[in-house]
């Protein structure tokens, strides 16, 4: 059938026809194949101009129409309701072409435009032919309404969606509605106190029956189109339950203080917390981050955020309370743990680290542990047999006895303690210190059987046949490494371990006055300086490598040297040296250090033709030990390895014989105490899994990793660690103890300087404080998917931070704040309670300013930072202005810096002059700097600021004591993020892009997806308010409506064409691509493609289009407007 068209071109008023020649471009088109009518008219989209086409359709028997006019954004759906309505496919049928931007509004040159007019509209005539009919879709509408974000933008359309009867998911990511108007004292110009506004509709959101608030949530992901999205929001646990009455007594106890972020940082608060009193929800929430490292780090897992934050507090109770729910020997580890910890604690980044091994110890040491109270338990039946009492063996009998279980501890030696009791020192551990936290494990119902030990003549076999249910090996490693050189069984060479044996028992071993120690841990180093103790003239220490490779403490080596041992370093042994059954001295090498071994450590060689004596009475052989396991021999079903210790699951310390676990150095080889000590307690874990019939390894706790930590805290004042007071060296003749540890003043001090990395320390202070026992430290976020037809998106904006403008000193003077900063200021909950007043060089506020600058435009109308007009700046700047004369006393000083008034509201000019009749001193000029440093005596102790009045042309230092900077509002820093999610664009200022400036301001080009407040650009509260009910009046209409029509302008991918590469699901921004598994095909979701051609414009194979942009289509054009080109001025 041959084609008919009508072509019609839109005068626009003057906006087309004032550059294009109208008449001609109609008496051209006419010319054009197939056009039947061709008609101009002054405005298409009015009625008239839209029954000229539905009347020529049937009249003329159109079968296409092409109109020439403005946008296709705003009227194509216009033209399109015509056509339909005309009897024809609006799709098939319809063509525009848009000659106003595209010609009239490009060019000064009539001629040109009016070309260009005619070569568009010949390439859509051209087009048409081969529009093929396209039929719309409808969808029912979930009438649930989406809102993100609970400033007053989003708390309106949320009352207003309520309202009309339809349920609203508010969801916010702080722990409170409210946003940043419920952060203000007073709104302009009515000076309305803000909460006194904002607290109704808040408390109205919170109670409304149609509103789900959700806090401290985020949307993750959006899915589905118009009528029907599919929303994954992650709902963060709070760690406190809706049963929290809101009565505070958690933070009254909380231990740890942060920056409140809703102060702006001007004062603290702790890590349980209420943004403040009016918020809503009125639970409390606890901010977390990952464990410390030191946390992290400790072998026991102890939580040494949590103790220390509780010495800091003073409370060394529960501090004690603490640290024993992971170890139950905290003044033998706060004297001779390794304390990795410190060596990982991000203090250190800013000075020194925390001395955490000294805190433990000062805790365990401020308490009387015989009134210690032991926990009720209730007691179980099974018994338990642990085999040594070293740290390991007490660490697993602790924790079993909390459980209930009977246990007995079997130890060789005559008292207990194992390698703590007889392998270290008096004076670094004393025996009474052991005794007293042995004593308290003897409380716990543990029984203690002393010189019993298991081996041939009662084994493990007899153990498990006696009854004892489970077995738990500890043995330790107390053999000593032998030196592996001739002569070494020579009187007067004794090994480490049995010297440190006799002298902790009491005895006094006989040594010469000349002492050689071969080694260089902190076996070593604790045989020389015992050595000395017993009368030795000289003590030298031997060691192959050099201090750096030292495994001692470099404590413990310091102190050695103090005392007068001498060390000599880079010397290995190679012969005992004896004459006449006496001892005389050993021969040795040099050595020097080649490539690191399997240690890390450097592999120390011998220096051929370097050998020399040492002369020595007394040789005590230092340099390692190994488990003794013959007390095993014969014992079926038990593994050792090559090694000669212990084959345990690592997980559960089960070992290859059934009910039989074992830790510590009889499976790791010699390690540290506190390794001993954790090995113990997962011991336990699985000896109670194991009796209880539990599977032993499911469910564990994991070890805590992650470094999501607490951002250091800038502009730290330098403190120095805390050091403990030792014992004076002329007092060091016996085995008094030598480190005397912190006072309670210098431990208090330095469990401050704790930079709290977790934020929230888990002490659980909050727990025992909450009547309501609404807290929950093990809460888990929760995600929820939600099923909306509409989502509003409300997110406001963020205040700019004016620290890199460097001329205005914020950040460096303690007095100059922003505009939001000194809100908070005037607010009656904020740090000041209400009240304007200075700060001091270190933070504290003091006095009231009599003089205060405010200076506008910071960062807006700058072509440095945002070119925009924040628009909201000189009406706060002239309301601050008002409320210092009104707290402070109108005898103070106010200037305002502005370029220009933009007092636009209703109200606002009056206002101003308002405040100029109260004396506000308004000074027409930008600010270049504020400086502090002074010209003349009135300029000395002040902030001066440099600026120009342009009224008057002069340069002009104005000295004040404040100074206010009205910074930019800006798009959330989040905001290309948060506009992928919801498939919306921004603009070039980052602020989400509306579909129409002018006629849809709260739509935006994704279907259902409606935008208001700040996030869509600078704005006040009235402003806000009008826009978030606009969009609540979009949602409502599609929930009340029902169903929603979808473009059949979608892609569409051809099954015989498309290779299965799935490159269009990566490319896809609506996820509307999925892939049939059986085919071997990419299939296009119609109900959620938006049309957009990503997959098309990519496609390898050629598989994907979009419907009405198919290739003979666009060809056709192409082909029209290169038809007639003449004066080369297609664009």
């Amino acid at each position: 059938m041959k084609e008919r068209m009508g072509v019609y071109i839109c005068h626009c008023g003057t906006n087309i026809a004032g550059k294009v020649r109208v008449e001609e471009v109609r008496d051209y088109v006419a010319t054009l194949k197939d056009v039947v009518v061709a008609r101009d008219y002054l405005f298409m989209c009015s009625d008239p101009g839209q029954e000229l086409i539905e009347k020529d359709i049937p009249e003329h028997r159109l079968t296409r129409v092409v109109v020439a006019s403005c946008s296709p954004r705003m009227h194509e759906i216009t033209f399109r309701g015509a056509v339909k309505r005309g009897g024809l496919n609006p799709f098939r049928a319809f063509q525009m072409i848009c000659i106003r931007e595209h010609c009239s509004w490009v060019t000064q040159d009539a001629d040109e435009a009016t070309e260009k007019a005619k070569e568009l509209i010949r390439g859509a005539v051209n087009r048409v032919r081969f529009h093929r009919p396209l039929q719309t879709v409808e969808y029912p509408v979930n009438p649930n309404v989406l809102i993100v974000g609970g400033g007053i933008a989003g708390m309106q359309a949320a009352l207003d969606v309520a309202k009309a009867g339809y349920k609203a998911y508010l969801v916010e990511r702080q722990p409170t509605i409210g946003g940043h108007m419920l952060q203000f004292d007073k709104t302009f110009p009515t000076l309305d106190c803000a909460s006194c506004i904002g607290t109704p509709k808040m408390v109205s959101v919170g109670q409304s029956p149609n509103i789900e608030l959700l806090t401290h949530s985020e949307v993750e992901e959006v899915t589905g189109f118009i009528g029907n999205y599919k929303v994954r929001v992650r709902k963060k646990a709070r760690y406190v339950k809706q049963e929290c009455t809101g009565c505070g007594e958690c933070a009254n106890v909380c231990p740890v203080t942060r920056p409140n972020e809703w102060d702006e940082k001007l004062g603290p608060r702790k890590a349980i917390y209420r943004s403040f009193p009016q918020a809503v929800p009125i639970t409390f929430l606890i901010e977390k981050k990952d464990r410390g490292p030191c946390v992290q780090t400790c072998p026991a897992g102890t939580n040494v955020q949590g103790y220390v934050a509780l010495i800091g507090q003073g409370k060394n109770h529960e501090a004690l309370r603490l640290i024993m729910e992971k170890l139950p020997l905290p003044g033998t580890l706060g004297r001779i743990c390794p304390a990795p910890c410190e060596k990982v604690c991000r203090r250190g980044d800013l000075d020194e680290p925390l001395a955490i091994r000294e805190l433990k110890r000062y805790a365990a040491d401020q308490v009387d542990w015989e009134s210690l109270p032991t926990p009720l338990v209730s007691q179980k039946k099974q018994k338990v047999a642990v085999v040594g009492s070293g740290p390991g063996g007490i660490s697993a009998a602790y924790f079993l006895a909390l459980e209930g279980y009977r246990v007995t501890i079997f130890e060789a030696l005559p008292v207990a303690g194992g390698m703590l009791r007889v392998g270290i020192p008096d004076y670094r551990l004393p025996p009474e210190i052991l005794e007293r936290e042995i004593d308290y494990l003897k409380r716990l119902n543990v029984e203690i059987r002393l010189a019993s030990p298991i081996g041939p003549e009662h084994s493990l076999d007899d153990l498990l046949e006696e009854g004892y249910h489970a077995v738990y090996l500890a043995t330790g490693a107390h053999r000593n490494v032998k030196l592996g050189i001739p002569g070494e069984e020579a009187p007067g060479v004794i090994p480490a371990t049995g010297f440190l044996k006799e002298v902790n028992l009491g005895s006094r071993p006989q040594i010469g006055p000349e002492v050689v120690v071969i080694g260089g841990g902190n076996v070593a180093v604790d045989a020389a300086r015992s050595a000395l103790r017993l009368g030795a003239d000289t003590v030298t220490i031997l060691y192959r490598r050099t201090r750096a490779e030292m495994p001692a403490y470099p404590e413990e080596v310091e102190a050695a040297i103090e005392e007068g041992v001498r060390l000599q370093f880079l010397v290995a042994p190679m012969k005992v040296l004896s004459q006449d059954g006496k001892l005389q001295g050993l021969m040795c090498l040099k050595m020097e250090l080649g490539q690191p071994d399997a240690t890390g450590r450097r592999r120390p060689l011998p220096v051929a033709g370097s050998e020399f004596q040492v002369r020595a009475d007394t040789v005590i052989s230092a340099i390692g030990q190994v488990p003794d396991t013959t007390f095993l021999e014969g014992i079926k079903g038990l593994q050792l390895t090559q090694r000669g210790t212990v084959i345990v699951d690592p997980l559960t310390y089960e070992t290859t014989r059934k009910g039989v676990f074992a830790g510590g150095d009889l499976v790791t080889g010699p390690a540290t105490a506190v390794e001993a000590v954790a090995a113990g307690r997962q011991a336990a874990i699985s000896i109670h899994r194991f009796l209880s019939g539990l599977d032993l390894r499911e469910g564990r706790s994991a070890v805590p990793s992650g470094q999501n930590w607490a951002d250091l805290p800038q502009r730290v004042p330098q403190q120095p660690r805390s050091r403990s007071v030792s014992l004076p060296l002329d007092k060091r003749a016996d085995f008094s103890e030598v480190n005397l540890g912190l006072s309670s003043q210098d431990a208090m001090a330095e469990a401050q300087r704790c930079v709290s990395c977790g934020v929230c320390s888990e002490c659980m202070e909050c727990v025992l404080a909450c009547k309501a026992k609404a807290i929950d430290h093990g809460m888990q976020d929760e995600l929820l998917e939600l099923d909306v037809g509409s989502i509003i998106v409300a997110t406001g904006y963020d205040l700019m931070d004016p620290t890199p403008m460097r001329q205005f000193g914020y950040g460096r003077y303690p007095n100059v704040f922003t505009s939001l900063e000194f809100e908070r200021l005037n607010n009656a909950t904020g740090p000041t309670s209400g009240k304007i007043l200075m700060r001091d060089q270190d933070g504290a506020f003091t006095r009231a300013p009599e003089s205060v600058a405010i200076l506008h435009c910071i960062g807006s109308r700058d072509v440095n930072y945002h070119e925009y007009c924040s628009r909201v700046c000189c009406m706060y700047a002239l309301k601050f202005a008002h409320l210092i004369k009104d707290k402070v006393g109108h005898e103070t000083l106010v200037y305002n810096f502005y370029i220009d008034m933009r007092c636009f509201g209703k109200g606002y000019e009056e206002f101003l002059k308002r405040v100029q009749d109260e004396g506000v001193m308004m000074i027409r000029g930008k600010a270049a700097r504020v400086t502090d440093e002074a010209l003349d005596e009135s300029e000395r102790g002040k902030l001066v600021v440099v600026a120009e009045d342009t009224l008057v042309g002069k340069l002009m230092r104005v000295p004040v004591d404040m100074v206010i900077l009205c910074a930019a509002m800006e798009s959330r820093k989040d905001a290309e993020q948060v506009a992928r999610t919801f498939g919306i664009s921004t603009g070039r200022e980052g602020f989400f892009l509306e579909e129409h400036p002018k006629l849809e301001p709260v739509s935006t080009a994704t279907s259902g997806v409606f935008i208001a407040g700040a996030c869509q650009g600078p704005k006040d509260i009235p402003d806000t308010v009008a826009q978030a009910k606009a969009a609540a009046s979009e949602a409502l209409a599609l929930s009340s409506y029902g169903r929603v029509t979808v473009s059949p302008m979608i892609s569409e991918i051809d099954p015989y064409i498309c290779v299965g590469c799935q490159v269009c699901r990566e490319l896809c921004p609506y996820s509307a691509i999925e892939f049939d598994e059986r085919r071997g095909v990419s299939v296009v979701n119609e109900a959620v493609c938006k049309g957009c051609g990503s997959c098309a414009a990519y496609c390898p194979s050629g598989a994907a289009k979009v419907k009405h942009f198919s290739d003979k289509q666009l060809f056709a054009e192409i082909e029209g407007l290169l038809d007639g080109i003449r004066f080369g001025i297609i664009a």
